[in-house]
């Protein structure tokens, strides 16, 4: 007999009340060895937090939108951050980088794939990795950053 599905739980441990909550859990979940559950405690990831995004959008992309040509054309913040996103955002979630859930592509309803990655699904390191490789590309490109970045 097969068993249903099991529903991730995430459970913040931070008073005794947390802690006996998690024990019950153990105490009460599946065991299947051709289905087996896994356990994993670590330090909580934390976020991106707001003021690296105000940073992204005051210093690199501003500056890039300002001072980047390709072609002959410059292109707006918006459109940078996009590009962006489908070359700098991890391909795979990865715990160190992204919140749990994170998938950057998805498929449309016409069978193309579409970027559905963002960059509130990184953490502060994951956000922090993302604005260093946007950095290196204005740098490559002659951009002069203007903005001071705190990571």
């Amino acid at each position: 007999m097969t068993r249903q599905p099991f529903a991730t739980r995430r459970i913040r441990l931070v008073s005794p009340v947390q802690r006996d909550t998690a024990l019950s859990l153990l105490r009460n979940v599946p065991l299947d060895a051709d289905k087996p559950l896994e356990l994993i405690v670590r330090e909580e990831v934390k976020a991106r937090k707001p003021d690296q995004n105000a940073l992204m959008w005051a210093g690199p992309l501003k500056d890039i939108a300002d001072q980047c040509w390709v072609e002959g054309r410059q292109f707006s913040a918006e459109v940078w951050h996009g590009y962006f996103k489908a070359q700098f955002l991890p391909e795979e979630f990865d715990p160190e980088l992204c919140k749990e859930g994170y998938r950057k592509w998805d498929i449309d309803p016409a069978g193309e794939r579409v970027l559905i990655g963002s960059t509130t699904q990184l953490t502060v390191k994951g956000f922090a990795q993302y604005l260093t490789q946007i950095q290196a590309f204005g740098a490559h490109q002659g951009v002069e950053f203007h903005e001071q970045q705190k990571q």
